[in-house]
C-alpha cells in the first residue's frame, strides 16, 4: 500500500483556533454543565490557548439559525451547539429534535466550517443528568474533542 495516504485530525489545538458555543437556556440545569465540559475540555486541548465565544439562544429550536449565523461570519474555527431535548407527552420533542438536527447539519454543510451536535435527546430528565456529568459522561466535553478533531482535520486538507 505504498500509495496510501491518510489525513485525520489531531486532539490537541496546536495553532490559534477561534470556536463560538451557542448554548440553549431552555433546559439550563442541564445545558450548564455540557457548557461546563466543553469549555474545560478546549482549554485543556490547547497548546495556544483558544478565543472562545459563548452565545446564548432561548431553545433548541433556535440553534441551527444562531450556527448559521455565526459559522457564515468567517470568525470561528467551528461552532458547537449544545442543549437538551427532553421527551414529554406531545409530539413537540419529535418536531424540535428533527429541527434542530437537520438545522444544525444544514449549517455546517452550507457554510464549511465544521457544526457539531452537541444537543440532548433524551427520553427522560434523568437519562439527561446522566449525559451531562455523571454516568453518561459529559457530551458537552465529547462535542468538544469533535470540534477539536475536525478543526484540525479540516486545516489539512
Amino acid at each position: 500500500m505504498e500509495n496510501l495516504t491518510t489525513i485525520e485530525g489531531q486532539m490537541v489545538l496546536d495553532q490559534a483556533a477561534s470556536v463560538a458555543i451557542i448554548c440553549a437556556r431552555f433546559n439550563s440545569f442541564i445545558v450548564d454543565h455540557l457548557e461546563a465540559g466543553c469549555v474545560d475540555t478546549l482549554q485543556r486541548a490547547a497548546t495556544v490557548k483558544p478565543k472562545l465565544t459563548i452565545v446564548r439562544a432561548p431553545g433548541a429550536f433556535e440553534l441551527p439559525l444562531v450556527a448559521h449565523k455565526l459559522a457564515s461570519s468567517g470568525k470561528y474555527d467551528a461552532v458547537i451547539a449544545l442543549g437538551a431535548v427532553i421527551r414529554g407527552s406531545t409530539a413537540h420533542f419529535e418536531h424540535v429534535a428533527g429541527s434542530c438536527t437537520r438545522g444544525l447539519a444544514d449549517a455546517g454543510n452550507t457554510t464549511g466550517v465544521p457544526v457539531v451536535f452537541g444537543v440532548l435527546t433524551t427520553d427522560t430528565i434523568e437519562q439527561a443528568v446522566e449525559r451531562a456529568g455523571t454516568k453518561a459522561g459529559n457530551k458537552g466535553a465529547e462535542a468538544a474533542a469533535t470540534a477539536i478533531e475536525m478543526i484540525s482535520l479540516l486545516r489539512q486538507l
